[in-house]
């Protein structure tokens, strides 16, 4: 029987490894410069936690979610997203206690039953940061900026900020009922899934990807119209903030896009989305905003809060699109080459510059020339050559594999290889 990876998942096999470092190391980099640690979550929490959260009328919690009864009969979901498993950890953790806001990040897999597509699949992974316990504009301009910095540092370029404030939700219901008219007098020129969307959320309607829809949506009535009070305040500042950063950052740019809703309940005030120019319906980046009510929802006290999730899939396609220069994956510092009855040799040379933190493979015994193709394969920086003659004598041969790199004889032990590998040139 010939097994297949599940539909919707995928294998990172190790010519794709280069990309995946990155897109990690320079999210930990960015995480760290600005101030966020690093937090993990379990994979699966308690289906509740996201049905609230989240939502019980998302796409995600009707129709995406992989829940499961376990032995003790609970119902228990894969994480579809991270920030309510984020939240849920500040509550039960007493995170509140410690000094605010409380900065995190994280990086992870997270799980969703969607149609398999370019940059859409079961299994995905994202980057995203927190910041709990701050309700200041100042702290939205930073989350912003952290997005920003991010992308322009993985080298990606011709990327758009979106941005739009969907006010407080207690001051939501006229918006929401003029939006609701207003799409219920168009209810004829809409495919069903929106119609079906209007009936229960109608806010989702304005997040369409049905083309007919957008060109409705485009002339619906304006959340930014209708905010006032402290969450107009709040936009107006965090405007000011966005526009200083043009001064400190070269492209940053932004518009004001009032179809701009996000797809969770839980969000409120600012919500915002980085894209490429040429983004398809899939092309969002990172895409986040603020969630005051959520940690009240799930049970805590109710705490302002914002952040983003970049989904790192996304992040790798755009990278190669844009055919970015990715530090390839360098090789180990010497292959060991044995030839004859020398195998034994080689294998304890090898052990012995190992544990002199030289990473060294041993070539599977073959041809010289055999052997000499599998060293370039491995992109080796170096071959130590042995056969009987040379462990007859004590003297080895080490041959420099970089353009123009010559062969020289070292004495045959472990410092003295080692230490000519180094002053070489290899780390």
């Amino acid at each position: 029987m010939n097994f297949k990876r599940p539909r919707g998942t995928a294998d990172v096999l190790p010519e794709d490894q280069p990309y995946w470092s990155h897109v990690y190391d320079v999210a930990r980099k960015v995480a760290n410069q600005f101030g966020y640690r690093k937090i993990d979550t379990p994979t699966f929490e308690d289906t509740k936690l996201f049905a609230r959260g989240v939502g019980n009328e998302t796409d995600i919690v009707q129709k995406e979610m992989y829940s499961f009864e376990d032995h003790g009969g609970d119902s228990i979901t894969l994480r579809p997203e991270g920030t309510a498993s984020v939240c849920r950890a500040y509550i039960e953790n007493g995170l509140h206690n410690l000094p605010q806001p409380v900065r995190m990040y994280y990086a992870a897999a997270m799980y969703r039953y969607e149609r398999p597509q370019a940059g859409r699949v079961r299994q995905f992974h994202q980057f995203g940061v927190e910041a709990i316990g701050d309700p200041s504009p100042e702290v939205d301009a930073e989350i912003i900026e952290l997005g920003w910095k991010y992308i322009a540092d993985l080298g990606i370029k011709n990327v758009t900020l979106r941005i739009n404030s969907l006010g407080d939700l207690e001051g939501r219901t006229d918006y929401i009922n003029d939006l609701e008219k207003y799409f219920s007098g168009l209810a004829g020129q809409l495919p069903k899934v929106d119609r079906d969307r209007l009936n229960r959320a109608p806010l989702r309607v304005l997040d369409s990807k049905a083309k007919e829809t957008q060109a409705i949506a485009d002339a619906a009535p304006k959340s930014v119209d209708y905010i006032t009070g402290a969450a107009k305040d709040h936009w107006n500042e965090l405007l000011l903030l966005l526009d200083k950063l043009n001064d400190v950052y070269r492209g940053f740019a932004y518009k004001i896009d009032h179809r701009l809703v996000r797809g969770l309940d839980y969000y409120n005030r600012t919500v915002f989305e980085f894209e490429p120019a040429d983004a398809g319906s899939q092309g969002t980046l990172i895409a986040g905003g603020r969630y005051d009510p959520l940690i009240g929802v799930i049970g805590g006290q109710e705490t302002p809060a914002i952040g983003f999730a970049g989904g790192l899939e996304r992040l790798i396609l755009e990278l190669k699109k844009q055919e970015l220069p990715i530090s390839s994956w360098k090789g180990p510092d010497i292959v060991v080459v044995a030839l004859g009855d020398a195998g034994a040799a080689g294998a304890t040379l090898a052990s012995g510059l190992r544990a002199a933190d030289v990473s060294t493979v041993l070539a599977p015994k073959r041809s010289m020339k055999a052997q000499m193709r599998f060293a370039n394969q491995q992109n080796a920086s170096n071959v130590v050559i042995l056969g009987d003659r040379e462990v007859k004598t004590g003297v080895a041969s080490v041959k420099s594999l970089a353009e123009g790199g010559g062969q020289t004889e070292v004495l045959l032990d472990v410092n003295s290889i080692a230490e000519h590998v180094r002053s070489a040139g290899t780390p």
